[in-house]
């Protein structure tokens, strides 16, 4: 199964799996565009991965007027998905037909009034089929990209592909960042632009450093198997081969990927040494996939372009010895790769000496409502510990008052920290809203004071919010701690890495200016949580569960508003350690103080 097209440097898996019937339809009808007149297209794609793979290809910087696009196994999100094409110029007339039951041929027809991007058409396309939501940031640089179409270019981006030199403005500087492919020459009109820097098919090349970067929309975990992480699980082999010309940047194929969701490691015994760029992106893009993947001899050229984190991981010795700590490779492998080579992340900071002031990752609060004092300090040390590194702290004692030690203590969590005082006669939905009008933060995230939480929870949600294009993401209360016994459990919580109808209330994240749209928090005493995700769907929102390591939801003596009985716990149990497992992804035991 080839990963890339046949020139330059190619890569293929060996040893991969029979496909399922949905994948066999997709690879059958493969990816086509059709002229059918004078401006006018056909394009058919088996499966929306094999859509969004097209619009990385440079023949859809053709223009048209008109377009078809039709996916041929399509399937909806979510249940009464009703999707709608995303923003166009000149739109004359549109058109979205969905099949009956949520699975089958999907079309969508635009009418054009003047010439536009196949590519611009396709993406406006995709956002009626699947959720293309980007990160909120509160300042952001105008992109163009001349004579080139790199791989590694988000689908819907704020930014301009042209041949040759691009019009400008006459009011405001043209465009803040110009990326050229290999060999341009210095752009007319310097001026026009805050900075400028070579694209290469793989990444970026900025002051004689090479950036890999990488599309996470489109190279990702989403759909990964849970048995991908059985002892049993198959193992493939990634074999390099040489070839004439430069690699062209596309990267793993929608075929290539379907295969990592369901494989447990990737051995890639031999490096070449030739192209490293295009290795390195080959790496970065199946760990990105989830499937474990290890390279024992990495040589310097390849490993110097990988993020440290990623590089130490892909060369360790994989342990086979249970599944859970093939998930946990997995996932702190998936983590390095995105938060250093996706072009979400890694483009701002790869630009940050034109742009100091974009480098940082979306702003994210950390929303902590309670009543219980004695719990306050566990709490707060869990959320301070988080690695993500824009992350503020509201701190709501809703019917409680702030004893002075407390407040004398708040400065040395090394965060900032909004204290929030709600009188206790006020709903604990409404007591939410208030300190959710506090926040400062882009996204917004709800943090329960009795949970445990890994110390690199938020970076997880924030890498699924980017991935996924949901509305809201958050993970499954898939292990639980049970009080009683002093041991967790791993219970079965539904699928991960996907569409879901319910998350964990203790997990949740959401854009501020999203959750605000939606009606907020409802000003209900309980529910609270279930509150929110009804209105996320009733406004046509998509939930996404990521994977559930690094949360432990607790189950307390002390009882609970929802409890449906200690026998509910210990019932589809695959797995069980005393107090937590023995892994740092899972944090430390939240005890009162």
């Amino acid at each position: 199964m080839t990963g890339a097209r046949p020139v330059g440097i190619t890569w293929r898996l060996t040893g991969a799996l029979p496909v399922s019937r949905s994948e066999r339809i997709s690879r059958a009808v493969g990816t086509r565009v059709v002229r059918t007149g004078i401006g006018s297209v056909a394009v058919l794609a088996g499966s929306v991965d094999r859509l969004r793979h097209l619009v990385t290809d440079p023949s859809t910087l053709r223009t048209v007027t008109s377009a078809v696009v039709t996916v041929a196994w399509w399937r909806s999100p979510r249940q009464g998905w009703s999707g709608r094409i995303g923003w166009l110029d000149n739109v004359r007339g549109q058109r979205v037909a969905l099949p009956r039951g949520g699975r089958g041929p999907a079309v969508v027809r635009v009418t054009l009034g003047a010439p536009t991007q196949l590519r611009l058409v396709v993406g406006a396309a995709l956002e009626a089929l699947s959720p293309t939501r980007p990160l909120p940031r509160p300042a952001g640089a105008r992109l163009t990209v001349r004579d080139t179409l790199p791989g590694f270019l988000p689908i819907r981006p704020p930014a301009t592909v042209v041949a040759g030199d691009p019009p400008g403005l006459d009011d405001v500087r043209a465009h803040d960042l110009l990326l050229c492919p290999p060999g341009w020459g210095a752009p007319e009109q310097p001026e026009r632009y805050a900075a400028t820097a070579g694209a290469t098919p793989f990444g970026l090349s900025t002051a004689g450093r090479t950036t890999v970067l990488v599309d996470a929309q489109r190279v990702n975990p989403r759909g990964r198997k849970a048995g991908a992480y059985a002892l049993d699980a198959p193992r493939v082999r990634l074999e390099f081969r040489r070839s004439g010309a430069a690699v062209d940047g596309r990267g793993l194929d929608p075929a290539t990927i379907a295969t990592l969701r369901e494989v447990g490691v990737v051995e890639c015994p031999r490096v070449p040494v030739n192209d490293p760029v295009a290795v390195a992106g080959a790496f970065v893009q199946v760990a990105m996939t989830g499937a474990v993947l290890h390279v024992p001899h990495l040589p310097p050229t390849v490993g110097d372009l990988l993020d440290a984190e990623l590089r130490g991981l892909v060369t360790a010795a994989v342990d086979a010895t249970e599944p859970l700590a093939l998930e946990v490779r997995s996932v702190a492998q998936r983590r390095a790769a995105m938060r250093a080579h996706a072009t979400a992340f890694a483009l701002p900071a790869a630009t940050g000496a034109a742009f100091p002031g974009l480098r940082r990752p979306p702003s994210v609060s950390a929303i902590l409502v309670t009543r219980r004092l004695e719990m306050v300090p566990a709490a707060l040390r869990a959320i301070a510990a988080q690695t993500y590194p824009e992350l503020e702290i509201v701190l709501c004692l809703h019917g409680v008052e702030v004893p002075a030690p407390l407040r004398a203590a708040l400065s040395g969590y090394g965060r900032p920290i909004e204290l929030v005082e709600i009188p206790g006669t006020v709903s604990f939905g409404e007591a939410l809203g208030v300190a959710t009008a506090r926040a400062r933060g882009s996204l917004v995230t709800k943090f329960d004071d009795d949970d445990t939480y890994g110390a690199e929870h938020v970076w997880d949600l924030v890498l699924a919010r980017h991935y996924s294009g949901a509305a809201l993401v958050g993970k499954g209360a898939e292990f639980v701690y049970l009080e009683a016994e002093g041991t967790t459990v791993r219970r079965s919580a539904g699928a991960a890495e996907s569409d879901a109808q319910v998350i964990a209330g203790g997990t949740m994240l959401m854009g501020r200016g999203e959750l605000e749209e939606v009606g907020g928090w409802r000003p209900v005493p309980r529910s609270v949580d279930r509150g929110l995700i009804d209105r996320v769907k009733r406004t046509g929102g998509l939930i996404f569960r990521t994977h559930p390591l690094g949360y432990t939801y607790h189950r307390r003596a002390t009882g609970h508003t929802w409890d449906p009985g200690a026998a509910y716990f210990q019932e589809n149990v695959s797995g069980r350690w005393p107090s937590l497992p023995p892994y740092e992804e899972f944090g430390t035991l939240i005890t009162p103080a």
